[in-house]
């Protein structure tokens, strides 16, 4: 099959492999020659389209055309220009498909004292302020030794921010560095202070409220002499604590995962975004919970998703999260369609409703059971959806804030980074597959060349429980971890 046309309504198709101009390509059962070459995950109409008419791709629009456009012709970025303006008035009409349940399948992981569920027995170092990074990094590198037993892993995530900040910065900063120090992934934490930072300890303490002071530490630099052998002496308390906990089975039900996409192509809304999608359904059906975020790459697509909101409530929370981010956006002077990006483009995406279609497509078909917000924690099973931009690292940090034990990545492109929670990598073609072994876990690509997207989702359930039962994923083999913070105002 050299194209796929997604929806019965589209006027073009997607080229699974490059096509060269004069290949004949069969399209709703005729045959057409390809006017010029169409490059691996572009667009190319399959029927005739007008100037001004709108192109449909998933059984939607994503944009309109800007020039006549015979069958055949390759449908990018210069002759399609998106139909994107600013806020948007949406009504409510529940269109609500709840997946049958399915007896949870079990994972080998830890349960917390407070009876959390974890799937790394890891040491967190979380500096308050970015003067005490490199503190945190050789306190980090210098006693890998308490690495042993069941303790996974001892890391530090190192940030610019903690000081120099006002009121809703000052507050993200505080709210984000508490809620990676309540994952249960963690199963101790050093928060380690400089000393006369605007993020006080008083603050701080105010801010991740009730803990367990087995579990968490605080050092602040200078009140001590010597932070290294004082962070040490701490950091032996905290792995005396964690090498208590071992694995145990736990039902997958417990499991939270968020699902992210970056340097997408052409091939994301096709192989591995509905694959994980299927996937997302199928945590739903056992009673867990999945994290959909990425603001601004659901602009243009929002009509799949608002109907999907399990009540009104829900709804409105949808609603005032959508046009808050596209009033964010207009606040400083910036178009809400400024994307997608150049790595996007070359990939086959041509407009932001093309890229926004593609990305929600990761969160299947269950309802949507909540919205919440940056650093807010995921509290209701099922389906939800969380206030953050499409930055890669500062979203997949905000869903490892959520409480997401591991992160769902797919992209097209490629990337090597990882956030907190262990981040498994999935590439929508085969060809990114094998270049980058290094950084892939997991091959979509072979639903293009055939393979069943429901088949697929269950070749990748199969390899998260696997990760979350202990194997590690290309990125924690490594050591690429690393969190980023949403920041909106001014440094003092």
């Amino acid at each position: 099959m050299k194209i796929i046309k997604i929806a019965p309504k589209d006027n073009v198709a997607v080229a699974l492999h490059p096509i060269a101009k004069g290949e004949p390509i069969e399209a709703d059962g005729r045959m057409i020659a390809a006017l010029e070459d169409i490059p691996q995950g572009h667009k190319v109409a399959i029927r005739p389209i007008k100037n001004g008419d709108d192109v449909i791709k998933y059984g939607f629009p994503i944009g309109h055309a800007v020039s006549d456009a015979a069958p055949g012709t390759w449908m990018h970025t210069h002759n399609v220009k998106t139909n994107l303006s600013g806020e948007v008035a949406y009504t409510y009409q529940p269109d609500l498909h709840y997946p049958d349940p399915v007896e949870p399948e079990l994972f080998s992981g830890f349960r917390r004292k407070d009876r959390r569920a974890a799937i790394r027995n890891e040491i967190w170092i979380i500096p308050t302020v970015g003067c005490v990074n490199d503190v945190a990094k050789k306190l980090a590198r210098d006693n890998q030794d308490l690495v042993d037993g069941s303790i996974d892993g001892l890391y530090a995530f190192t940030h610019p921010f903690g000081c120099s900040q006002t009121g809703a910065d000052h507050a993200q900063t505080r709210k984000l560095l508490a809620a990676l120090a309540r994952h249960p992934n963690a199963a101790a934490v050093l928060v380690l202070s400089l000393g006369c930072e605007n993020l006080t300890h008083e603050q701080f303490l105010a801010e991740l409220g009730e803990y367990d002071a087995d579990r968490v530490k605080f050092l602040t630099c200078q009140d001590v002499e010597d932070e290294f052998e004082a962070g040490r002496q701490l950091l032996e308390q905290c792995a005396e604590y964690a090498a208590q906990f071992t694995r145990e089975p736990i039902p997958v039900s417990e499991l939270v995962v968020g699902m992210k996409c970056g340097g997408s192509d052409g091939l994301s809304g096709i192989t591995a975004n509905p694959m994980v999608g299927r996937f997302s359904d199928m945590m739903t059906a056992r009673g867990g919970s999945t994290v959909l975020t990425e603001v601004p790459e659901m602009f243009g697509a929002e009509g799949l998703l608002m109907n999907r909101c399990a009540d009104e409530a829900v709804f409105r929370k949808a609603v005032d999260m959508i046009n808050g981010f596209k009033n964010y956006f207009i606040s400083h002077g910036e178009v809400v369609y400024e994307n997608p990006s150049p790595g996007n483009k070359e990939g086959g995406i041509t407009t932001l409703e093309d890229k926004s279609c593609g990305c929600v497509q990761k969160g299947g078909t269950a309802p949507i059971m909540d919205v919440i917000g940056y650093g807010d924690p995921v509290v209701t099973k099922g389906l939800n959806m969380l206030y953050g931009p499409g930055n890669d690292l500062v979203s997949a940090t905000a869903m490892t804030a959520a409480g997401a034990h591991l992160i769902l990545f797919t992209t097209g492109r490629g990337t090597p980074f990882g956030a907190p929670a262990p981040t498994l990598k999935i590439s929508t073609n085969s060809q990114l597959a094998a270049k980058k072994k290094g950084w892939i876990d997991f091959d979509a690509g072979t639903i293009a060349d055939g393979e069943q997207i429901d088949d697929a989702a269950k070749r990748l359930f199969a390899l998260v429980l696997e990760v979350a039962g202990g194997r590690r994923t290309k990125t924690e083999q490594r050591g690429y971890r690393e969190i980023s913070i949403f920041k909106d105002g001014v440094v003092l």
